[in-house]
């Protein structure tokens, strides 16, 4: 059985979101699968095995090779790639390309989600506990005779920030066949605008609507946001990743009321669909970067560029992952600009969002 979800980008609406805000945001072309075996083995044991896709080498050498293609002289390219392709770095390199490394492995009790085996403790703990909460929202599951194997694979870094763990929860939610909104709520915490992403292929407008002082639920629906301007638009990351649940714990502790707040950026999300040109974009970014400052009491991050020609806009949890860059500047300039803060992973829009 195989599952996937989609990665995410939240737009518009970070930390408010959790107070009721709309927020705009962007599922992934990048995200996690799930494929669970039965094993003919009944030992009482799950098996987990997790790796992520590793790219980078594999496609400079394919850029290498796609370069010399290009060349008049067919007998001096056929020479030069037969020569490295025998050579032993390139069949290192290729091996790498569109391959998936592994990052985390764990052996567990299928009865009591102890742990008999991993590389990282803090990981199969954290996995232990998901499991534990997905068995008591379903009984049914880890009831058969025989043993488990779960392999994950991430379409991206894990230290990204763009839903190891959202699509993890999903996966396992539509495995075990339970609400994966009750999951998170168990696990994680957050908004759910993660799970949301995982499960649409378009951009969404998010909403936690609360229907009871102790019951809350999702409002979701489809945003037409695909702007004219999207070659202007790039994701930069920032080099390390961002501690959501720590920030959300951090977030939610605060006890001031937010209200005029979630209107503006509420009313933000709503607007973007429909700006139709750079300038604005830009404007209204600018806007819900300088309320969400507040809130936060915290700086600006287009403050620590301030030679850059564009906006610059946080996602997600400030202080890490990846953020939004709008520039009339071309690709090979923004690329250059930002290696030279040792900035180097870039991603425009059009390449990674659904």
């Amino acid at each position: 059985m195989l599952y996937k979800s989609n990665g995410k980008f939240l737009l518009t609406g970070e930390y408010l979101v959790l107070k009721g805000a709309t927020a705009l945001a962007l599922p992934l072309k990048k995200g996690q699968s799930l494929e669970v075996e039965n094993l003919d083995s009944n030992d009482g044991l799950i098996h987990w095995d997790a790796y992520y896709k590793t790219t980078d080498n594999g496609q400079q050498t394919t850029d290498i090779v796609h370069s010399l293609s290009s060349t008049d002289n067919r007998q001096q390219t056929t020479d030069i790639v037969h020569s490295l392709v025998q050579s032993s770095e390139f069949k290192a390199q290729s091996s790498e390309f569109n391959s998936h490394s592994p990052w985390f492995s764990a052996v567990l009790d299928k009865n009591d989600f102890s742990i008999k085996s991993t590389d990282d403790k803090e990981k199969a703990e954290r996995l232990s506990d998901i499991l534990t909460k997905a068995k008591a929202l379903n009984e049914n599951i880890f009831t058969e005779a025989h043993d488990y194997k779960f392999s994950t694979h991430l379409d991206f870094d894990p230290q990204w920030g763009l839903g190891s763990s959202s699509t993890l929860i999903n996966n396992i939610a539509e495995w075990a066949e339970i609400n994966p909104y009750k999951l998170l709520d168990q696990t994680f915490k957050g908004s759910g605008y993660d799970i949301a992403c995982a499960k649409y292929n378009h951009p969404i407008f998010f909403e936690v609507m609360r229907t009871a002082p102790q019951a809350i639920s999702q409002k979701i629906e489809a945003a037409n946001f695909d702007p004219v301007f999207k070659d202007n638009l790039y994701f930069v990351y920032l080099g390390h990743k961002q501690n959501s649940a720590r920030e959300i714990k951090a977030f939610l502790s605060k006890d001031k009321n937010y209200d005029s707040e979630i209107k503006s950026i509420s009313e933000i999300s709503r607007a973007l669909p429909n700006i139709q040109t750079l300038r604005d974009f830009c404007y209204f970014i600018k806007i819900h970067e300088e309320i969400t400052a507040a809130c936060l009491e915290q700086k600006r991050l287009r403050k620590y560029f301030n030679d850059f020609e564009g906006e610059i806009k946080s996602l997600g949890a400030w202080g890490g992952d990846f953020f939004l860059v709008a520039t009339e500047w071309d690709e090979e300039k923004v690329k250059k600009y930002f290696d030279s803060k040792d900035l180097n992973i870039v991603f425009r829009y059009q390449d990674i969002v659904l």
